[in-house]
Parts: structure tokens; C-alpha cells; sequence
């Protein structure tokens, strides 16, 4: 069984293409967990509901999670929209490099 922090440190293998961050100092990864069958769930929202990228995006986060974490049997992805993402939810050095502080 995988940790909330092994998960995210998977996801964070997967770059936004646009502004070249990764997922996780973006914000955009809200929750993982992982059960005793290792199967995952990844909670997350993209930047814009009309992401060109949107599906392969996801297709990312599933492939890191696989890649990275090899015991992992299954990922699912929970894409949300709520709450909204915006930039104050990056990690600082993302703000600075998005100006958003």
C-alpha cells in the first residue's frame, strides 16, 4: 500500500506543457489514496475546464502513478472542478514565476 506522498511524488513526474511546472507545485493535485489492493485514486482539477491537453493530461497522472509506484495495480482518476484552481494554489516559486504574489 502506497502513501498520499508517494503518489504525489509520482505525480510529480508530470509536467503541465504549458507553463512547464510540474502538477503538484501547481496545485492542481488535491487528494491521493491508495488501498490494500494497491489501486489508487487520484483527486486533481486541471487549470481550465477547455485544457486542450485535458485527456492526456490524465493519461499522464496514470502512467506516472504506474511507472513510478511498481506495485500499483489500477489508478483512477477523480478530475473535480470544484473548488476552482487559480494560481495562489501553486507553491510559491510557481506565483513568482506566474506572477501571481
Amino acid at each position: 500500500m502506497y502513501t498520499k506522498d508517494e503518489i504525489f511524488k509520482a505525480v510529480s513526474t508530470v509536467n503541465d506543457p504549458e507553463v512547464g511546472f510540474n502538477l503538484v507545485e501547481m496545485g492542481l493535485i488535491y487528494d491521493a489514496s491508495c488501498n490494500e489492493a494497491n489501486e489508487a485514486i487520484v483527486t486533481m482539477t486541471l487549470s481550465t475546464r477547455a485544457c486542450p491537453l485535458h485527456q492526456m493530461i490524465l493519461q499522464w497522472v496514470e502512467e506516472a502513478v504506474l511507472r513510478e509506484l511498481p506495485q500499483m495495480q489500477k489508478v483512477t482518476i477523480d478530475l473535480v472542478w470544484e473548488p476552482i484552481w487559480n494560481v495562489t494554489m501553486a507553491s510559491d516559486e510557481v506565483k513568482k514565476k506566474l506572477g501571481g504574489l
